[in-house]
């Protein structure tokens, strides 16, 4: 008796199991993003690749977008992202050595600003440029000893381990290397206003709108105007909902691809807390939600489009546009 009863435990544990399979399976075979699957972000250069956490990509975008704004080159996000790496994992935290805070470990005891300022993500990026560009040749100097002339640690040579890493999500997040940063997100935010504000946008993409002049700077934008638009795109978009924003990157070259790809890539990292649906540049898109973990493919224009054909492509704007 006790040994049928062993056989069927058994065999309903395989039944299980089987089951289980199956399902990840047909999920797969559907599209649908398996549910063990993690939100992350990854960074994927000269065939290395970095894997990190959405809270980290934010904080690592907006490294990279300060220093964009600021003109400054990818060496100083190299030498900023190896440091946040070592000080905090690139997690703003509100603990440390005595009073160290935040994405650097800045201590408002050694004039780096009061609490408050170096727990703010985009003072204590601005504070660690500011003194990293008085370091006179920090563009020539090793990773490590550039970020240790500005942190004064007390394991200078940490930084170094870290060096790999930072160029990989530094190369991506100022677009040298394109459609080279991706997240996987569910994509599934709260209902947001559809009412339309002044500006003919709605609240959660004007949200957008702000934060894009807010980081980078003033920016050549369109897709709206006051009351919404009514025409010049293609069936269906969410420019007609207010839904959507166009930053333009003209003339297309190769500057102004890297820039494309560089504001991308910040509202891809962005995604998650911005409630971004969609990102389209140079003629590739990313999805949010079930399809994010696919990456960026190639964006296919409707076959019934007329038009130029840069601009139906996105080669000369980055397309974005927030879940409803």
């Amino acid at each position: 008796m006790a040994r049928a009863r062993r056989a069927a435990g058994v065999l309903l544990t395989l039944v299980l199991v089987a089951a289980v399979v199956a399902g990840v399976w047909l999920a797969v075979d559907r599209g649908v993003r398996p549910f063990l699957t993690p939100e992350e972000c990854v960074a994927e250069v000269d065939g290395e690749r970095v894997t990190v956490s959405v809270e980290q990509a934010e904080n690592a975008a907006l490294i990279a977008a300060v220093a964009e704004s600021r003109g400054l080159p990818a060496r100083a996000v190299t030498i900023a992202l190896a440091t946040a790496y070592q000080e905090s994992k690139i997690i703003n935290i509100a603990h440390g050595d005595r009073d160290s805070l935040g994405l650097f470990q800045q201590r408002p005891s050694m004039g780096w600003g009061s609490e408050e300022e170096v727990m703010d993500p985009v003072y204590s990026i601005n504070a660690f440029y500011d003194a990293l560009v008085k370091v006179h040749g920090y563009r020539d100097m090793e990773v490590t000893v550039a970020a240790q002339k500005v942190q004064r640690s007390a394991f200078p040579d940490a930084y170094a381990d870290h060096e790999a890493d930072a160029r990989v999500l530094a190369s991506a997040l100022r677009g040298h290397s394109r459609a080279a940063f991706h997240c996987t997100i569910d994509g599934n935010p709260e209902t947001a206003s559809a009412d339309l504000k002044p500006n003919g946008l709605t609240e959660r993409a004007d949200v957008v709108r702000e934060e894009l002049v807010s980081v980078f700077g003033p920016q050549s934008l369109g897709g709206f105007e006051p009351r919404g638009v009514s025409s010049g795109h293609m069936k269906g978009s969410a420019h007609y909902s207010g839904r959507a924003v166009d930053i333009f990157f003209r003339p297309v070259n190769d500057e102004n691809k890297r820039r494309g790809w560089a504001m991308a890539h910040y509202l891809v990292a962005m995604a998650d807390r911005l409630g971004i649906a969609t990102v389209i540049f140079d003629d590739r898109i990313w999805h949010s939600g079930r399809r994010s973990g696919d990456g960026w493919r190639d964006y296919r224009v409707p076959r019934t489009s007329r038009g130029d054909r840069q601009i139906l492509e996105h080669r000369d704007h980055v397309h974005v546009d927030v879940h409803a």
